[in-house]
């Protein structure tokens, strides 16, 4: 038998409100993005401080990318599409598996940034990277501003970047890629306020403990760490010392 006051308050249930639920929500999303990262940068210390390793993704004598090399460039694009776009048919179990598999591919591709910038300037731009990550999130998350618009025009500005970064492939201009660098910095840092406004507000919208809920943080992480991981490299483009 359910025991209640004269007010219908239940007791033994917890009662969580849309800040509660939020709150809740968010932890989540940035603990997923917190696993993503460590487990990427365990990945790609490892890899290229191992010469073996390292060595099955580039050739030391042409310089250039091996054939799994090649592959693993291109195998967080592939892990990206498959969650994104399969999500509503993978159970949590699945989609989690598949996020921690992305996470320890792309730190791997991502090895060949500690053999040629020197570890001094990858720290740097780590924590400058932390740094304007987490002013961005913490206004996207406290702003009352309707961050939707500016949304869209970020949007627009990152499929601009990716145009531009695939022509660059072929023109090979170093004046260009700084210009998509600093553009790039201009789109991630005003997407991480936007992403962390949208999942604030879907986490208020979802029953807390429901399965779609945890659906829904594992995608907000996936979000939140390619904001992170896309604002660092193009701060490292434009600071990073090569060795």
């Amino acid at each position: 038998m359910e025991t209640k006051d004269s007010e219908y308050v239940y007791k033994n249930v917890i009662q969580l409100t849309e800040q509660d639920a939020s709150r809740k929500f968010i932890a989540n999303v940035f603990l997923w993005m917190f696993v993503a990262l460590g487990l990427s940068a365990v990945c790609a210390f490892t890899f290229s401080h191992n010469q073996a390793l390292y060595e099955m993704l580039r050739d030391p004598e042409t310089g250039r990318n091996t054939g799994l090399g090649t592959i693993v460039m291109f195998a967080p694009l592939a892990f990206v599409l498959i969650i994104s776009f399969g999500f509503q048919r993978l159970s949590y179990a699945a989609a989690a598996i598949l996020f921690i598999a992305f996470s320890a591919v792309m730190g791997i591709s991502l090895s060949y940034i500690l053999v040629f910038y020197t570890a001094s300037s990858v720290l740097g731009v780590f924590l400058t990277a932390s740094a304007v990550f987490g002013v961005m999130a913490v206004a996207g998350y406290t702003t009352n501003t309707d961050l939707t618009k500016f949304g869209s025009i970020m949007m627009m500005g990152l499929i601009g970047i990716i145009l531009a970064s695939v022509i660059n492939m072929f023109m090979h201009s170093t004046q260009m890629e700084y210009i998509i660098s600093y553009i790039g910095i201009a789109v991630f840092v005003g997407l991480t306020a936007y992403d962390v406004q949208k999942l604030k507000r879907i986490g208020a919208g979802l029953e807390y403990g429901d399965a779609s809920a945890g659906k829904m943080a594992l995608l907000g992480g996936l979000t939140l760490y390619l904001d992170f991981i896309n604002l660092f490299l193009m701060i490292l483009r434009l600071f990073g010392r090569r060795r």
